[in-house]
């Protein structure tokens, strides 16, 4: 998944996009509501994690813009306010989570997971087709009961492509939901890993060309 980082605490911000890359999710880093707002114009995330007392521009009205541009990203509050009120604020305004500091990164990465799988249109946890089963919490692959070790970057893809459901990906949706904003848009980068992905799955090929137009398990 794509995520946004809003932290001005760079150093935590730093721990956050670490231990969610390691996650094998897309992680863009912003210190200030202003630089949030930026990037949510022009990229599409499916989870903002979004710290509440931001310079520039409050997290609370970065929130609002969010909710009012429609978007499909769905926001998990994390702020040092952990009064019952502040909570019930955050989540009035368009919030779908709240995780207070001090917290361990674990459950952060679980609240993100859990996010990402009420994205619209909602997914389920473990996710199956054409003898695959992927399971992002475990992050775990199975072809037709076999395991099936995959880098960070093939799991990424390969759940893009799962999610799907048999839809054709283009290489530009995958480039930016499974690599970051600092991505070479003409880099061979997608089409190699397509080409991993399909030796790693063995016989039968499951993972299909659309000449011109992208990717597809069917």
């Amino acid at each position: 998944m794509r995520v946004l980082v809003v932290e001005d605490e760079r150093m935590l911000a730093d721990a956050i996009a670490e231990w969610l890359r390691e996650e094998t999710h897309a992680v863009d880093l912003a210190h200030d509501g202003e630089a949030a707002l930026e990037r949510i114009a022009v990229n599409d995330y499916d989870v903002v994690v979004l710290d509440r007392d931001l310079p520039r521009v409050h997290g609370d009205d970065v929130c609002r813009e969010l909710v009012a541009s429609e978007s499909d990203a769905r926001v998990l509050m994390l702020t040092a306010a952990a009064q019952i009120d502040d909570r019930v604020t955050g989540l009035s305004i368009g919030a779908d989570d709240y995780l207070s500091k001090p917290f361990a990164f674990p459950e952060l990465a679980a609240r993100v997971l859990a996010l990402g799988r009420r994205s619209r249109p909602a997914v389920p946890p473990v996710l199956r087709r054409a003898g695959i089963t992927l399971d992002p919490a475990r992050r775990e692959v199975f072809r037709n009961g076999r395991f099936v070790p995959l880098s960070k970057k093939e799991f990424a893809v390969l759940a893009e492509l799962m999610r799907a459901n048999g839809n054709v990906v283009s290489a530009e949706q995958l480039l930016e939901k499974a690599w970051d904003e600092h991505a070479d848009p003409f880099t061979g980068a997608v089409r190699l890993t397509i080409l991993k992905l399909r030796r790693k799955l063995a016989d039968p090929p499951v993972v299909e060309t659309v000449p011109g137009v992208g990717y597809r398990i069917a």
